[in-house]
């Protein structure tokens, strides 16, 4: 069994290099994955054209597609549209279903959105989206590898500061432990990581513990910006998690701009832990 997640995020139509775009769709299309995550801000200013903008793009990628937005998905130039309007745009262009949901024999992909009209740049989560999330994984069998797709960050290394992540995101992860969530998705920071949860940004050690799961912890799994001019010293890159049946392998794709090619810029295998 071999499963494919292609992972993008932070697109920013209205501020996207055009020289990565059509390579980046070539790659992730040569990779067939079985699903593609997209995990928010794929405008740069909520702004019509640009949402026109992202769906042609999306149209152009593999099915199935799950998508997030993000908070620059919602309206900044406009406070009147920010607090009125809020996703509407998103909406009307991308999907009515800001939480869509993927899942089959092996793998389920639930996206939570943590983009808020009140928030402006940060995210939130909260209890009924929590509940939502562990109802539906505690009812998938053992084996199925539960991840979540988010915009805002729910863990990040402890060098990396703390005022990204979510809020309720300790809370989501005592909930989510229960029913041994594996991956978690997120971008927003426009780099790129991935690793086993920590102990750190107010998390106790007893609260860290929720992450774990048989002999490791959930997987975090950050993107970096997949076609923005908006790098924050970092290439553009995309991800792929390839799940199979002994590991969880994460893969960075990276914009080599020499080559004009997404190329594999880092690798990292964890052991695959199904037992609940």
């Amino acid at each position: 069994m071999r499963k494919v997640i292609v992972h993008l995020s932070d697109l920013h139509f209205g501020r996207v290099d055009p020289a990565t775009v059509e390579p980046i769709l070539a790659a992730v299309r040569n990779l067939s994955p079985d699903v593609v995550a997209i995990s928010g801000d794929l405008t740069q200013r909520a702004r019509p054209q640009e949402f026109a903008e992202a769906r042609r793009f999306l149209e152009m990628l593999p099915e199935p597609r799950v998508v997030v937005p993000g908070n620059h998905d919602v309206p900044l130039h406009n406070p009147w549209s920010r607090f009125i309007s809020g996703l509407s745009l998103y909406r009307e262009y991308i999907s009515s279903d800001l939480e869509p949901v993927y899942s089959d024999e092996a793998i389920a992909v639930a996206g939570v959105n943590t983009a808020r009209a009140l928030t402006w740049k940060g995210g939130r989560i909260n209890r009924t989206q929590i509940e939502r999330v562990r109802t539906r994984f505690c009812a998938m069998p053992p084996t199925v590898i539960r991840t979540v797709l988010v915009h805002h960050p729910l863990d990040l290394p402890e060098a990396w500061g703390r005022t990204d992540r979510a809020r309720r995101a300790r809370r989501a992860f005592r909930e989510w432990a229960d029913c041994g969530i594996d991956l978690i998705l997120a971008g927003h920071i426009h780099r790129a990581f991935a690793g086993a949860g920590h102990s750190h940004h107010g998390f106790t050690e007893g609260e860290a513990e929720v992450l774990r799961i048989g002999a490791h912890r959930a997987i975090v799994v950050q993107a970096g910006t997949a076609i923005s001019t908006r790098g924050r010293g970092e290439p553009n890159s995309f991800n792929t998690v390839e799940v199979s049946e002994a590991a969880i392998t994460v893969a960075r794709h990276s914009w080599d701009a020499q080559t004009g090619q997404f190329r594999v810029s880092d690798r990292r295998e964890f052991p695959r832990a199904i037992t609940r």
